[in-house]
């Protein structure tokens, strides 16, 4: 796809999205985010700050927030894709009834998880609905968002059905603080991004528990190993799982003290419910739904 890229719009005003528009109005480019509530994204914009899910890191004026979808799809030349999993089929329904065409534009999934309905990848549900011909890739790796909104260095990987494209993200997204990588194994990047959240859960129950080094250890290596034959039964390749998408990003979600995810496992750890653990939540921890899913 030789068309140049200048406007993009960030599709999911969380933590991740909101940092990914920052970033990318950084790199000098019209970015636009949307949200799907607009009386929030009316906070945003009068004081410039996420607060709820990006709190102390402001939003540079320069991004357009908007709450009409079809203006924000209609504008883009990449659409980077950054609501939940499980708001992704509905979303995703929501910019087919836009009618805008988008053959033109490029999409890009940054979403980490399985629908629990079709149980599709986030890319295959973008495919299913928006139609198979569509330039889609997916961006993972080992990404806490506040870190890199902070601009602390940070890598991650991206991967498309060819190399060209993904080099022209890659050229997109870099930046001396964010490196990416590239790839053509769009499974095993999304599998990756979806497997080590379940991971996380357990790492964070055996944090609850009190157990030591040796357990959480033993949990990250047999959880890669098992992540790594579903990823090539799935049709992934297994040289990916080793990498940014694979251990990577099990690595930080599983000892991070910011991970969603290995947070909840720790609370289960600990004896909470979890209804009531997730009630308590601003963000989405993936890992919950992805267990029902892979289940």
């Amino acid at each position: 796809m030789a068309k140049e890229i200048k406007n993009i719009s960030v599709i999911g005003d969380g933590g991740w999205g909101t940092t990914l528009a920052i970033h990318l109005s950084k790199n000098n480019y019209n970015v636009t985010l949307w949200g799907p509530f607009p009386q929030y994204l009316q906070q945003i914009r009068k004081n410039n700050y996420n607060r709820k899910f990006l709190p102390g890191i402001r939003i540079p004026q320069e991004i357009k927030i908007v709450d009409n979808l079809k203006t924000a799809i209609d504008s883009a030349d990449l659409i980077v894709f950054a609501m939940p999993s499980k708001y992704t089929l509905s979303t995703v329904k929501k910019i087919k009834s836009t009618k805008v065409n988008l053959s033109d534009k490029m999409i890009l999934s940054v979403t980490k998880g399985i629908d629990t309905k079709k149980l599709l990848r986030i890319s295959e549900i973008i495919h299913s609905e928006l139609g198979k011909d569509l330039s889609v890739s997916v961006l993972s790796g080992p990404t806490i968002a506040m870190e890199i909104a902070k601009e602390l260095p940070s890598t991650a990987v991206i991967a498309s059905k060819d190399l060209k494209t993904a080099k022209k993200l890659q050229n997109i997204f870099n930046s001396p603080n964010f490196r990416i990588y590239s790839s053509t194994d769009i499974i095993g990047v999304e599998i990756g991004g979806s497997i080590k959240n379940i991971i996380a859960l357990a790492c964070g129950v055996c944090d609850g528990l009190g157990f030591g080094s040796n357990t959480k250890a033993a949990i990250l290596t047999r959880g890669l190993a098992e992540m790594s034959r579903l990823g090539k039964n799935l049709g992934a390749k297994e040289k990916t799982f080793p990498g940014l998408s694979g251990l990577g990003d099990l690595v930080t979600t599983c000892v991070s003290p910011q991970s969603r995810n290995r947070s909840v496992g720790e609370k289960l750890g600990q004896g909470r419910q979890i209804d009531q653990i997730l009630g308590s939540m601003d963000m989405v921890a993936e890992g919950v739904d992805t267990v029902k899913a892979v289940y």
